[in-house]
């Protein structure tokens, strides 16, 4: 299959395995530096608004992490603030350090690095089921009026760069690699 050019047509050479490889690395990394970026938004902004009884109250994740902390809620609170916050940063991370550590870290730290990122995106997805039971349990007829926030949306978009990178990459280069050595 020939490669051309988006733009203006023209067909590409046909680099080498290394050349795609460099392209992969760029695209994860890419996708992980944007997800990265809008990860404060993601946190910070609204998530839902919720009123009832006439009292209304817009939470975010870390308000509502931090909220739940405040009022007991220690197991609940600390699940949501380790899987919506801290595991979703790791993964990233661990992940662009996988991809451009090629010049700080040898190959088998970047295979541990690899595992790392499939463990934490096992336990990161835990808070897509966290918000659809909140909001499932907060939906009690016409007592609640539940709204989702622009935080939703954001932290939604997180999440689905958060899988395209990791889709992106191939873990098998890093086996490749060793067995190259």
């Amino acid at each position: 299959m020939a490669y051309r050019c988006g733009r203006c047509g023209e067909r590409l050479p046909q680099g080498s395995g290394g050349d795609r490889a460099r392209v992969v690395s760029t695209r994860v990394a890419a996708l992980c530096l944007t997800a990265l970026g809008l990860f404060p938004a993601a946190v910070l902004l609204p998530v839902f608004h919720v009123e009832q009884f006439g009292r209304s109250v817009d939470a975010s994740l870390w308000s509502g992490s931090l909220g739940l902390l405040d009022r007991g809620e220690v197991f609940v609170g600390l699940l949501v603030l380790v899987c919506s916050l801290c595991l979703p940063v790791l993964k990233l991370s661990a992940l662009l350090l996988v991809t451009g550590g090629r010049r700080w870290l040898d190959a088998r730290h970047r295979r541990l690095g690899w595992r790392l990122v499939e463990w934490t995106g096992r336990w990161g997805m835990l808070d897509v089921l966290l918000v659809a039971v909140l909001v499932a349990w907060m939906k009690m007829g016409d007592l609640v009026d539940f709204r989702v926030g622009p935080g939703l949306v954001v932290f939604a978009s997180v999440v689905l760069l958060s899988l395209a990178a990791s889709a992106q990459y191939d873990p098998h280069a890093l086996w490749d690699e060793a067995d190259s050595a």
